[in-house]
């Protein structure tokens, strides 16, 4: 074997394993903030949040059923991503989610844009690395 030939075939061994490790991250991601808006453990810090921002979860707040629904969603996905079932599914529920996250930080909170686009990313990935699960759904009927 030559040092090229090894080179390419460790490059490919790291590569074939970045869905699984994007897949546990949002996983994770998606478990712990869902789980924390039904426990609230996690400190919710609205000091360097803006007038319209503050406002705006205020108002998904009180409508009393959306928080609970969104929250539900990213947990029962999280969960899903971390057992690897109906990964397409989990990531199909999650791209709404994922869409309000990035409007929420352009246009409302852009400290937390990094983070945003980090998710994003990681949602736009999984959806390639499954795309053979997404065709049908995409395929235009007559």
């Amino acid at each position: 074997m030559t040092a090229t030939t090894t080179t390419t075939a460790r490059r490919t061994t790291a590569l074939r394993h970045l869905p699984a490790a994007g897949r546990v991250v949002l996983g994770l991601l998606f478990s712990v903030t869902g789980l924390n808006g039904f426990v609230g453990f996690l400190p919710q810090d609205t000091s360097g949040m803006t007038d319209g921002a503050v406002a705006f979860s205020v108002a998904l707040a009180q409508t009393g059923y959306l928080m609970p629904l969104a929250m539900g969603v990213q947990l029962v996905s999280g969960i899903l991503l971390l057992a690897n079932r109906f990964v397409p599914l989990a990531l199909a529920l999650l791209a709404p989610v994922v869409v309000n996250i990035v409007a929420f930080h352009v246009f409302l909170a852009p400290t937390g844009l990094t983070t945003a686009a980090v998710v994003a990313a990681l949602e736009v990935g999984l959806a390639w690395a499954y795309r053979d699960s997404f065709r049908p759904m995409l395929r235009a009927t007559r």
